[in-house]
């Protein structure tokens, strides 16, 4: 399906078009903007809401900076749709996360407007003060804008960027991006603190009469400049402390104004461009701005998958009716079960609520689930807190999103021995939000660190035992628990919850010549290999290792006693990863064998679909089976596909 963009907007390929259209023209452009994201999203998929939120600020910036001279930094970059469209990438646009096409997020390789790649929140700040300082060193005037939502400026690195800003004494402007929204609403005291500045009435009209005012003094007749700025600056403190966050900090604070008003923005970045020195402009702005059910409903038009754009019908994937659940609502639905019958339960999740099913618990018990906003760092140290009290805390963090709290967790958990509970959301690859957001490097920094027991589900019901197992009060250490994101294979799951021995694998299936040792999910390709393989004569046998640490080492003594070709399945990275640690046995225990390991290689995996992506790392059932084949030397022809559970 072709989809043909506005008459201005096909005009389009790169900002200096859009600097050769006339002011009026500017409304236009928005409109016919906004209307092609709402078209090709709608058939195409991906990330909605918050690009239409930005519509005009995104017009503004490429009209007024000179990009990429000018240097534009994406907090996050769900917001960059309309930018990417605007720098020469809106023929393309369709392919947007899709495998091979565009990547969902700014990406440096991909275009020169992409200064600096993101995925994860509250970055920007800290990246375009670095341009910024580079640019005064090297004598250039070059501009740099961090464009940072409000949900992205409750991460502390934002604060930490911030502090610095404001003595660097470095061109650079922020523009907070105000919508009370991260992918679920905002949590905690700066939400309530930009919402007051963004109300106060009397705070804004006196505001916009200073600034009036001062504009018509006789600056050089008698008053300064700097004379100027102080008499503005006692008049605001006076009038209100609402400045008082982001002036305490050196930043010269300006807004709030509306983000949708294109006049007003381009106006207003005019002047800033003009302003030296570090300062923040405050725009508010309504996530899904100009899609009716967008902006009803923020969360759910986050990315809301394919969706009928006149009536607003989500299609809903063709599930059967025993469709397994999501491992995400598994945990949702086991922790009220847990926190039932064992009050010291809490649960902590950083800005996730939605994403990990945390809600279930935040809606039940409101008392005892808490989102404390973008703060892994911090939800992981609240987490070793409440513990100190003989709260049994299940913290949820995707993988990816873990990575920020690593020390966290040597110094302030696995140290003390704090049995905090992580549970490890979209481990593995996740699909199409690409490299930014895999998960597969929690096995081999989470293995390293002593005192942590680590382990993964190959289905939900282990999900729930392992979960139950965590909160027993013989259970006195850190407990990782990890899984990918997606549905399992159990579509009757709420099974009676049974304790782990902590440590311990199982044999799921006797065999001969080769034996596989899965990982958690991937186990499930396993079985579907095998049992393509037992029909072409070949009986592997199937270890489910259960924990990485600590080792099975009964388990690894039966496997390297009795096989000598193994095949290690896992989805984390191949380096450091589970099957590193079965090689670290064999060699501590001297045994021979010729070891094959799967999972994710070193090297960056782009987006794709989970199938698209399980197929080219080499892991999936067919390439199991293949690798069982080479290592018995079968001639077994190869030309067959495979139906595997949630690939």
């Amino acid at each position: 399906m072709d989809i043909v963009p506005g008459a201005l907007l096909k005009q389009i390929n790169s900002p200096e078009d859009l600097k050769k259209l006339q002011r009026k023209d500017l409304h236009k452009v928005c409109d016919e903007l906004r209307q092609f994201i709402i078209d090709v999203v709608s058939v195409h998929g991906g990330h909605f809401a918050a690009s239409l939120g930005v519509v005009e600020l995104s017009v503004a910036l490429h009209y007024v900076y000179n990009t990429p001279y000018d240097q534009l930094v994406w907090d996050v970059g769900h917001q960059a749709y309309g930018h990417k469209i605007l720098t020469g990438r809106r023929d393309s646009f369709a392919t947007n996360r899709k495998y091979g096409g565009l990547s969902g997020f700014p990406k440096r390789s991909e275009s020169e407007y992409d200064t600096f790649g993101v995925g994860h929140s509250s970055t920007s700040i800290s990246a375009a003060l670095g341009m910024a300082m580079a640019a005064k060193y090297k004598g250039e005037n070059r501009k740099s804008i961090a464009i940072i939502g409000d949900g992205s400026m409750t991460a502390g690195m934002a604060f930490e960027a911030m502090n610095h800003a404001g003595v660097a004494d470095s061109d650079m402007l922020i523009i907070l991006n105000d919508n009370c929204m991260s992918i679920d609403p905002n949590v905690g005291a700066l939400k309530e603190y930009l919402t007051d500045i963004a109300t106060s009435g009397t705070y804004n009209r006196i505001k916009d009469d200073v600034w009036k005012v001062m504009g018509k003094l006789p600056v050089g007749k008698g008053i300064s400049r700097t004379m100027a700025h102080k008499v503005a600056d006692s008049i605001k403190g006076i009038v209100s402390s609402s400045s008082n966050l982001f002036e305490s900090l050196k930043l010269r604070y300006f807004g709030p104004i509306d983000g949708h008003n294109i006049t007003k923005l381009v106006d207003t970045l005019k002047d800033l461009r003009n302003i030296p020195g570090p300062k923040i402009l405050h725009i508010v702005t309504v996530k899904g701005k100009g899609y009716d059910l967008a902006e009803k409903d923020q969360t759910k038009w986050h990315a809301p998958g394919l969706f009928d754009k006149i009536t607003g019908e989500i299609v809903k994937k063709s599930f059967n009716t025993t469709q397994p659940p999501r491992y995400q609502d598994v945990f949702g639905h086991t922790i009220i079960e847990l926190a039932e019958k064992n009050d010291k339960i809490m649960g902590v999740t950083p800005a996730m609520p939605s994403g990990s099913s945390m809600k279930y618990m935040m809606e039940q018990m409101p008392h005892r689930a808490f989102d404390v906003g973008i703060c892994e760092q911090h939800a992981v140290t609240l987490s070793a807190g409440l513990a100190t009290q003989g709260m049994k805390v299940f913290c949820n963090i995707y993988s990816s999103f873990m990575q920020r709290s690593f020390d966290q967790v040597v110094h302030d958990v696995a140290i003390q021995k704090l049995p905090v509970v992580f549970c490890l959301d979209r481990a593995g690859l996740v699909g199409e939000d690409g490299p930014t957001h895999h998960g597969c490097y929690d096995i081999a920094f989470f293995r390293c660190i002593p005192n942590l027991i680590i382990s993964a589900p190959m289905n939900e019901q282990e999900l729930r035992n392992l979960m139950f197992t965590a909160q027993l009060p013989s259970t006195d250490l850190p407990f990782v628990i990890r899984y990918p994101r997606g549905t399992g294979v159990m579509p009757e799951w709420q099974t009676d919850f049974e304790e782990i021995s902590i440590g311990k694998g199982r044999k799921l299936k006797d065999g001969e010549q080769v034996a596989i040792i899965s990982y958690g999910h991937p186990g499930n390709f396993a079985q579907a290999a095998i049992r393509t393989l037992r029909t072409e004569g070949i009986n592997p046998a199937h270890y489910d290792i259960r924990f990485v640490k600590p080792l099975d080492e009964e388990l690894l003594h039966e496997v390297f006693s009795k096989y000598d070709k193994i095949v290690t399945v896992e989805d984390g990275t191949v380096v450091g990863g589970m099957g590193s640690a079965v090689l670290e046995f064999m060699a501590t225990n001297n045994y021979k064998a010729e070891v094959k390991i799967l999972g994710i290689p070193d090297r960056l995996v782009e987006h794709g679909t989970l199938k698209e992506l399980y197929a080219e790392c080499g892991y999936d059932a067919v390439a199991i089976a293949e690798t069982v084949r080479t290592l018995v030397g079968s001639k077994v022809s190869t030309s067959f596909k495979l139906q595997v559970t949630n690939q």
